[in-house]
């Protein structure tokens, strides 16, 4: 057996020793040998010093880019004091207040620790208003890991567990429906009439294929609701203060009751939200349990009140959206030229990539029919040219992005794609997945 060569194939070796697969979440496992040292803006170092220009930006999160220093400076200083107190403390009052006041639309807000917690709590709360269990949801939707959300296409091609393990009863209280069709939304509500307690959606299905909802969608979803008595809830774990302020409730026009929310809004630090019409969201004061240690810590509050202070002060969206497609087209012109039937769609903010006719992917089966294998390959072959993207096709653009990440992005996929290394072979035919 070869020794390790590399300091990262030092650190994976060692990893290996402690951790299952050498990480401490699956999603990294297709980059368990990558070491990252250090981030800043929209680059990337890892610990034999190769730079990255990065489209991944911490699987979302670092809106404002790597190492704000804004932000990271608010946090130092107010950890100065204290970290967690087990009471109340000044930072979170603050941090309520601006939540609120960019959101928008809700009420109240409580704050938590992870987008899978926030999303439990959504559904627990709804369940208490409407005194109903099951909910409605899509395919291709990402609302968390645990047993009553997580999903995967079965051999088959029907939506079931992602995992061993996995409690399959815990999916019978979900009503799983394609993403974008009115008229299964509406079937589905008149079966269930008395049973729905939720809708839970992404409003832009940014995980799996950044699907925009068909005009009109997110209304008639909106008006199903109030028609049967059943909450809307968005999931904006993702696209929360990414594709607005006010996220896709801002941006598509329909006001959900409730809404999660990620770590964009602290600039990348350990947070996330649950927010909503107060009638509701009272219920937390009174028989609804939601707990946790470090819930509204002083690191998370100070990171939310300097983040939306950055987003309000200087407003990025228009830069970022207009970076994003600029990147975009420079993918199609580049895959145009080397006859790669790479195609691209979504929003400048969040698009993504994928193998296959250029028709746009409406819902999850559409994109279930990509090579997802084929594109995940390329996306280890841009590694070894410095671009920085997920495997499963995702880019996301920040506020960190500018000219010199659009170009070097472009020069780098160009070398990529002209074979440098005898590798574009791989992925000139596509196959169906």
């Amino acid at each position: 057996m070869s020794r390790p060569n590399t300091v990262a194939e030092q650190l994976h070796s060692e990893a290996l020793r402690f951790t299952p697969g050498g990480v401490h979440s699956n999603v990294r496992l297709e980059r368990a040998s990558s070491f990252i040292a250090r981030g800043k803006g929209a680059w990337l170092w890892d610990v034999d010093g190769n730079d990255y220009v990065d489209y991944l930006i911490g699987q979302g999160p670092n809106f404002l880019g790597h190492a704000h220093e804004a932000v990271n400076g608010a946090v130092m200083e107010a950890c100065q004091r204290g970290m967690v107190y087990g009471a109340q403390h000044e930072l979170e009052v603050e941090a309520g207040r601006s939540f609120l006041s960019a959101v928008g639309w809700a009420d109240l807000v409580r704050f938590g620790l992870s987008g899978t917690e926030m999303v439990q709590a959504a559904l627990r709360l709804a369940r208490a208003v409407t005194g109903r269990t099951k909910f409605i949801r899509f395919e291709g939707h990402y609302h968390g890991w645990l047993d009553n959300v997580l999903l995967a296409p079965q051999s088959d091609g029907t939506p079931g567990p992602a995992s061993a393990g996995q409690m399959v009863s815990h999916l019978d209280d979900s009503v799983i429906l394609p993403w974008n069709d009115e008229a299964a939304l509406t079937r589905a509500f008149e079966a269930h009439a008395d049973e729905i307690a939720a809708v839970i959606t992404e409003p832009f299905m940014c995980n799996n294929g950044a699907v925009a909802p068909r005009d009109g969608y997110l209304h008639h979803l909106r008006g199903l609701c109030d028609e049967y008595g059943s909450l809307l809830i968005f999931d904006e774990v993702i696209t929360g203060f990414r594709l607005a302020l006010g996220g896709a409730a801002e941006r598509f026009g329909v006001s959900p009751d409730l809404a999660t929310y990620g770590k964009a809004m602290a600039g990348g630090w350990p947070v996330a939200a649950l927010a909503g019409r107060g009638e509701y969201m009272r219920r937390f004061a009174e028989d609804v349990g939601h707990a946790g240690t470090f819930n509204a810590s002083v690191m998370a509050s100070a990171a939310v009140v300097a983040t939306i202070e950055q987003l309000r002060s200087a407003p990025p969206y228009a830069d970022v959206e207009a970076h994003g497609e600029r990147v975009m087209s420079g993918i199609r012109k580049l895959a145009d030229k080397h006859d790669l039937p790479l195609r691209v769609q979504g929003l400048g903010m969040a698009f993504h990539a994928s193998f296959g006719a250029d028709e746009p992917i409406e819902d999850f089966q559409g994109l279930q029919s990509r090579d997802r294998q084929r594109y995940s390959a390329l996306a280890q072959h841009l590694t070894d040219y410095g671009v920085w993207v997920a495997g499963r096709g995702i880019w996301y653009a920040s506020a960190a992005h500018g000219e010199k990440e659009e170009v070097a992005v472009l020069e780098r996929l160009e070398a990529a794609l002209q074979g440098g290394k005898g590798e574009l072979s791989r992925f000139e035919e596509v196959t169906t997945a």
